[in-house]
């Protein structure tokens, strides 16, 4: 344990039956149901100090007053706040501050995610527009670059959550409608520019619900512990909004302390006994390549008992290098949960069983390239093959189809775009009628844009519809190029490459961009040239491979390659690469 802490593991059982869990309407409901129990939240320096705690009785008492203070502001009830999502106590009692006022929070990203103040300011001040916000708060540390992006905006308060007036708000706060927004979640934008998902007080209740019970069984001595962004579904949802619901304490790690040192995520879940942590994939390879050089002594991860994968592509070997250098220091691969969801649906829609670790399906590549399920032999070294990992059922309560291109539902192994319906669903992209119609339907079916398939009534996911490269007939998934790439030229590291189509009027090609750390020619030419003969041998493509320089490749808040937005870069010539 931490020096000086006091927040508990959870003491009241829920134990997986729904009658254990009261039946909330909204989240000012859950924070004060919450404040009854002796659990919280911790906050960590990037070195794994204890910097802050807040209890849930605290968060309930501080929720309360930072609502009137807001309301004070001219604020009214039903207005967006953009919140820049620091991973701080502030953060946490702003948002519920806006439950209690009946405001409607809209998290906005980090610097770090963005790749510099112009961009960034560039992204926030949209995001806001795209919000209609009328008041902007974030911590002082970054006072200077938001209040510049909230110039010329007609904003009724831009500030610190200190910085709120101490007096003049209502002698009584305002009531949440269970069918009132709860908050606006921004998309990731992997292939188009961040939409504010408008997510419902019914709708985030019903999702917390369904994590809690049937996805993750949470229950007593459960602790989370996360890194992952407050920005991001899987932040908020996954690791502040559903262990809340159920009174489970969480131990934070800043995000972007979470790049620079990745064991000291391991290192809260061993000093804490932590049971229940997500990443995706790129967090768990990150942490293997930290661990190189040999384990933190001491480290016991016997305790986590559900490492969740979300977010991006789950990629099974990187998953299989993390459980196999860990073990060692107590982990069990069986603790691996593979799920399923987006922001358009709260957070989650999946959950593989708990306890079976990731279980996969080897289809022949050939086949699939047809939309044609053809199950291999994992050992069949003669066959191009590739694999996916089931994602388990869908959540009770929901529904899920796979149709083909003309919208007809398809049976089992076979490959098309998965819809979804339930109560988790968001109302609506806010602010965009055009956008929610050609999403949800009216019959309350939602196109994720999602390809996959369902295997003995479990999700498959195969890839982004939007990402797919069809050429000559042949549908080929970019991920399946960048991992090959990676996999087999020395040169080119995890998350370096991005593979795309271009069109062309005679036809079309495929361009895979691809970061070279070397400022050698020779070099770069060799790298290229490994890597187009790797595409060629191994999938009988042409490519055309662009080296561009190391951290170059456009990602999402949520770090998710955005392919649409290399491609765009690269028509542009904006990339700036360093071979021409």
């Amino acid at each position: 344990m931490s020096d000086g802490l006091t927040i508990q593991p959870a003491r009241a059982a829920v134990g997986g039956a729904a009658e254990t869990l009261p039946q909330y309407t909204t989240l000012v409901d859950a924070v004060e149901a919450a404040a009854g129990a002796t659990t919280g939240l911790a906050f960590y320096s990037g070195r794994g100090r204890l910097e802050a705690e807040l209890s849930y009785r605290q968060l309930r008492d501080d929720a309360r007053a930072l609502a009137a203070r807001l309301l004070a502001t001219g604020l009214r009830p039903g207005e967006r706040v953009g919140l820049v999502a620091s991973t701080d106590a502030d953060f946490v009692r702003v948002f519920f501050a806006c439950q209690y006022a009946a405001l409607v929070p809209a998290p906005l990203p980090l610097p770090a995610a963005m790749g510099g103040r112009k961009p960034y300011l560039e992204h926030i001040r949209r995001m806001l527009l795209a919000a209609d916000a009328a008041a902007l708060c974030g911590p002082a540390s970054l006072e200077d670059w938001f209040r510049e992006a909230a110039e010329g905006l007609a904003l009724r308060f831009v500030g610190t959550a200190a910085a709120l007036p101490e007096t003049g708000g209502p002698s009584s706060l305002p009531r949440t409608s269970p069918d009132a927004l709860a908050y606006l979640q921004f998309s990731s934008g992997s292939t188009r520019f961040p939409r504010g998902v408008a997510v419902t007080q019914r709708a985030v209740i019903a999702n917390t619900r369904a994590i809690v019970l049937h996805g993750l069984c949470a229950g007593l001595g459960d602790r989370c512990v996360s890194w992952l962004p407050m920005y991001h579904d899987m932040g908020l949802v996954g690791f502040l909004l559903a262990p809340l619901v159920c009174h489970i304490s969480v131990d934070y790690l800043p995000t972007h302390e979470f790049g620079r040192r990745p064991l000291v995520w391991l290192d809260l879940i061993s000093r804490n006994r932590g049971t229940l942590s997500y990443s995706p994939s790129f967090g768990y390879e990150l942490c293997v390549r930290r661990a190189e050089h040999g384990l933190p002594e001491g480290l016991d991860l016997s305790s986590w008992r559900a490492a969740g994968i979300g977010g991006d592509m789950i990629r099974p070997r990187v998953l299989g290098h993390f459980a196999e250098t860990f073990a060692p220091a107590g982990f069990d691969s069986h603790a691996f949960v593979a799920s399923y969801g987006m922001a358009e649906a709260s957070l989650a829609l999946s959950f593989a069983p708990l306890g079976h670790g990731l279980q996969t399906d080897c289809l022949d590549s050939a086949s699939l390239e047809r939309n044609i399920v053809r199950q291999m032999a994992p050992t069949d070294s003669g066959a191009r093959t590739r694999t996916f990992v089931r994602c388990g059922p869908i959540l009770p309560e929901h529904e899920v189809q796979v149709r083909d291109g003309d919208g007809r539902v398809l049976g089992e192994l076979q490959v098309g775009t998965l819809f979804v319906r339930g109560p988790s669903l968001m109302r609506e992209y806010f602010g965009d009628p055009d956008e929610t119609a050609r999403t949800l339907s009216a019959g309350g079916w939602l196109d994720t844009g999602d390809l996959g398939y369902l295997h003995d009534g479990q999700l498959v996911i195969t890839g982004r519809a939007k990402d797919l490269i069809v050429i000559n007939g042949r549908n080929i998934w970019p991920q399946d190029l960048e991992w090959t790439a990676e996999a087999e030229v020395d040169a080119l590291r995890s998350g370096g490459a991005a593979a795309f189509v271009v069109e062309g009027e005679v036809e079309d090609k495929i361009v895979m961009l691809v970061e070279c750390r070397s400022g050698d020619q020779v070099v770069r030419a060799q790298m290229c040239d490994a890597v187009c003969g790797v595409l060629s041998s191994l999938h009988g493509v042409t490519a055309h491979v662009v080296p561009v320089p190391p951290r170059s490749l456009p990602r999402t808040s949520s770090g998710k390659l955005s392919r649409a937005k290399a491609k765009k870069l690269y028509l542009k010539g904006q990339l700036g690469a360093v071979a021409g």
